[in-house]
């Protein structure tokens, strides 16, 4: 009877399980399937000098620090660039999952730059293909002496960008973004510039170990004649993940870093001179 009653009990708690399971495998049928979102297309929050679509999570604080050497075609006129470098440092902080907002002060102009990051749309692994960023900054030159150009106002030391970053992670190794940049000067010399300028940049990442991917970024200025001052930005850099900060090694044929110069005042060019060296260094906190 104990044999009979253990047997009973062994097929009552088998037939249970198993009817657990085809109820569960008949609920996962009928449910909508929930798609995931997909990895950050980029590693840093900069691919080279371009914003990338990558935002810090809520409650994260990135301390950064960039830095441009001189132009390294120079040699050891200027000690192949280390005697006149240019400085950039500042913070990121994630206010939300989809918002982050920053600041820096910059060398070049004695610039303080604000910015604003703000997430659109996500790429999701069985959904929507592409993540999409809004971009904004803010330039106040602090340069300029009201004692030398008595009229001048607070308006024009200020100078913006508007930037939308769309991106796509195609594979593990592979991501492009293509990212279109709005520019405006409140003071500016009208005679090699303009006032509003547009520009169509991209930019991509190929991931070549673990810890290492190859990155480049390019921006073509709208309108722009092969007779004019400045020239379209260029960046090629290596990123390098080593735990808590992400550390970029960058060529670029411009030594400025903020936005609005980098996409407007580039003026390095390979046979008259100007490339330059640097690091971006983003530490998480």
């Amino acid at each position: 009877m104990k044999n009979i009653l253990s047997l009973m009990l062994v097929l009552l708690v088998s037939g249970s399980v198993f009817a657990q399971d085809d109820l569960l495998k008949d609920m996962e049928a009928g449910a909508p399937k929930v798609s995931q979102i997909e990895m950050a297309a980029f590693k840093g929050l900069q691919i080279g000098n371009m914003q990338s679509t990558k935002l810090p999570v809520k409650g994260e604080f990135y301390f950064l620090v960039s830095h441009r050497f001189g132009d390294l075609q120079k040699g050891n006129e200027n000690f192949f660039g280390l005697d006149n470098a240019l400085t950039r440092i500042g913070g990121i902080y994630g206010v939300t999952n989809w918002l982050s907002i920053g600041a820096s002060r910059h060398t070049y102009n004695k610039t303080y730059e604000l910015s604003a990051k703000i997430k659109l749309a996500d790429q999701m692994v069985d959904g929507f293909p592409l993540t999409i960023v809004e971009y904004n900054s803010m330039d106040i030159n602090s340069s300029l002496k009201s004692d030398i150009e008595p009229e001048l106002k607070f308006t024009n030391r200020l100078a913006y960008t508007s930037q939308l970053l769309v991106s796509r992670k195609f594979s593990e190794s592979f991501s492009l973004q293509l990212t279109p940049i709005f520019v405006h000067k409140n003071l500016l010399d009208p005679e090699i510039e303009k006032k509003d300028q547009f520009l169509m940049g991209a930019g991509g990442r190929y991931k070549i170990s673990k810890r290492i991917s190859l990155n480049v970024d390019y921006a073509a200025r709208a309108g722009a004649s092969d007779h004019d001052y400045y020239i379209n930005p260029l960046t090629v850099g290596i990123d390098i993940e080593t735990g808590g900060h992400v550390f970029q090694m960058v060529l670029s044929n411009s030594q400025i870093m903020n936005d609005v110069a980098y996409y407007t005042n580039t003026i390095g060019r390979s046979n008259g001179g100007g490339i330059f060296f640097g690091f971006n260094m983003y530490r998480v906190f």
